[in-house]
């Protein structure tokens, strides 16, 4: 179902679809241009400068990994989808070329800037009206007490071809304008989320690794930064330096091992029957001290291709827990759609909700944010 379907199936005011219609539109139209226009090599000096100017050039330059083809002596390997046995074939693989840098996104070494919370948004290169519905809602970076929220779109790349290079010339004039774009030469693949996250807390170690607080989330989410900040806030001005994981906690799951599923891990991949508690991947927030120890304790910790159950890991292995926050609900809430959007004060005391098409976020992001809205009641979405 198309982006306009699904706004005619919302009853919010003739006005709120006018706009939101009229946005993604202009969205799209800015889209297809980049995509039509003819690049040449001259547009990728001003990246490569600002390497060169960082002396950072090792983190573009890392050899292309080889396939570990021990792997294939795994017993049942045969018998194995592709998918999982390319996983495992490259599952030592964690250094990848960056594309797109940003390495003063947080003040950069001569004049650090204090973030107290930083954005991490998981978004597919292909993933343009998203991004721009974010960066003009939740996602918007400003100054809050004379600290900074910032932001960062985390992406690899399409398969090998002119789709791909094409793709990287789009990313890159969004880059140019907007600075917010991290972006490493590897497959964007489900199975290869753990791997962007991973590279992230990487980048973040070099780069931003003074942030206070951050929230890592997909872009289909709708955060209310407003209640996060809020709710950073209360925690004291010294809790960034300790330990924080929070979001919808899931506890008792373990693998599926039906090889039909999406999320099918065998046992080659992963043994146990039971998973750690982890918090579901499409939200959470933790604290700069947490997001560092997940990094240094991910070294020693195998590769997973389930990137939430995978933090969760690193986070058993470095003695810390996930917790429970009521105010984060990442699981599936489209069935709910009709219900927020007849009533949005459903999501006001919230701090994230997942998911939704980008366009039902710019609607309801600005009716949230309406001077007339009253909300004096408390509601249960599920």
């Amino acid at each position: 179902m198309d982006t306009y379907r699904r706004i005619n199936m919302f009853r919010v005011s003739k006005k709120a679809n006018s706009t939101a219609s009229t946005f993604i539109l202009l969205g799209g139209l800015l889209m297809v241009a980049y995509l039509c226009t003819d690049f040449n090599e001259g547009e990728t000096t001003y990246l490569t400068s600002v390497a060169a100017k960082q002396n950072r050039s090792s983190i573009n330059s890392y050899p292309r990994c080889q396939q570990n083809i021990s792997a294939a002596g795994i017993p049942g390997f045969g018998s194995l989808s592709r998918e999982i046995q390319d996983f495992l074939y490259h599952r030592h693989c964690r250094h990848f070329p960056m594309i797109l840098d940003l390495p003063d996104k947080c003040g950069g070494d001569d004049n650090p800037e204090d973030v107290f919370l930083l954005l991490v948004i998981k978004s597919p290169p292909t993933n343009y009206e998203r991004r721009e519905v974010l960066r003009k809602t939740w996602a918007k970076e400003k100054l809050h007490r004379g600290m900074w929220i910032r932001r960062v779109f985390l992406s690899g790349t399409l398969s090998d071809g002119l789709h791909k290079e094409k793709m990287n010339k789009l990313l890159e004039v969004e880059h140019r304008e907007h600075k917010d774009i991290l972006q490493w030469d590897f497959y964007e693949t489900f199975f290869n989320l753990t791997l962007k996250q991973i590279l992230f807390l990487e980048w973040m170690e070099r780069n931003c690794n003074h942030a206070r607080f951050l929230l890592n989330g997909d872009d289909d989410v709708l955060a209310n930064t407003d209640n996060i900040v809020e709710y950073l806030d209360g925690l004291g001005s010294y809790d960034w330096r300790k330990h924080l994981f929070t979001g919808h906690l899931i506890s008792g799951a373990g693998p599926i091992r039906r090889s039909t599923s999406k999320y099918y891990i065998p046992v080659q991949v992963y043994e146990p029957s039971f998973y750690p508690p982890y918090c579901g991947g499409a939200g959470y927030l933790l604290s700069g001290y947490t997001a560092l120890a997940i990094y240094h304790t991910s070294e020693s910790v195998p590769l997973l291709p389930i990137d939430d159950v995978y933090i969760a890991m690193c986070l058993a292995k470095a003695n810390l827990q996930p917790t429970s926050h009521t105010g984060v609900k990442t699981l599936d809430f489209t069935k709910t759609l009709q219900k927020v959007q007849n009533d949005p004060c459903i999501l006001k005391e919230l701090l994230l909700v997942h998911n939704f098409p980008p366009a039902f976020i710019y609607v309801i992001w600005y009716q949230l944010h309406e001077a007339n809205l009253t909300c004096g009641y408390h509601t249960e979405i599920y």
